[in-house]
């Protein structure tokens, strides 16, 4: 048996736990969700992710877990001895720290402005809502501002946490990727953030979770 992720191919957080399984060369299966009919708002997809959300893991022993930053520690923890190490180790409490401290600014400081970016110019189009250009705007300008203490970091170090990959690094590719597409100025300007970004997004594991 392998285990399964209840996802969908187009999903940015499914291809996120996807990146990760594939740097851990673990096997799994993908189980699409149908969009048309809203399965992922059926009773018994709520029984999974009560949030009607995606991705869902289900482990080979029935083991189930949603959010797919959660997910991907859960892997990354569980297969820590096969493919690219992708945590810290436990032992060394200052490393542990570090990763964490670099979890915390994917999500507080990167992450509320690059999907901000991604709402406004794909998602809601997609569902009929006009952009709002003055609120894409401030999401822009506010992103622009927060590469700034990346750029700060990164002219440091190669990754976030440090000088080895992580799991925080790989978070960032689903909306790196698609804010670069509508403001690439906001790389362009922060070069040792745009080469970071950049080669984050040619990772293997990242063209083929996106490969169908």
């Amino acid at each position: 048996m392998v285990l399964t992720i209840v996802g969908h191919p187009t999903s940015t957080c499914t291809r996120r736990v996807k990146t990760v399984l594939i740097e851990k060369g673990v096997e799994f299966k993908l189980k699409p969700i149908d969009w048309s009919v809203a399965e992922h708002k059926s009773e018994a997809h709520l029984k999974l992710q009560p949030f009607g959300q995606i991705p869902i893991l289900i482990d080979e022993d029935g083991f189930t877990l949603f959010e797919s930053r959660a997910i991907t520690r859960y892997i990354a923890a569980k297969y820590v001895d096969q493919g690219t190490k992708l945590l810290p180790d436990p032992s060394d409490i200052k490393a542990v720290a570090l990763f964490e401290q670099a979890a915390s600014i994917e999500q507080s400081n990167f992450d509320p402005y690059a999907f901000g970016i991604a709402v406004e110019k794909v998602f809601n189009p997609m569902k009929g809502i006009p952009t709002d250009e003055k609120r894409l705007k401030s999401l822009i300008d506010s992103l622009n501002d927060k590469l700034d203490g990346y750029e700060r970091i990164l002219s440091k170090q190669k990754y976030l946490a440090g000088d080895e990959l992580t799991i925080a690094d790989l978070w960032h590719i689903p909306y790196a990727e698609m804010s670069a597409q509508f403001a690439p100025e906001v790389y362009e300007a922060h070069p040792n953030v745009n080469a970071w970004y950049k080669a984050l997004k040619e990772r293997p594991s990242w063209i083929k979770a996106n490969e169908a």
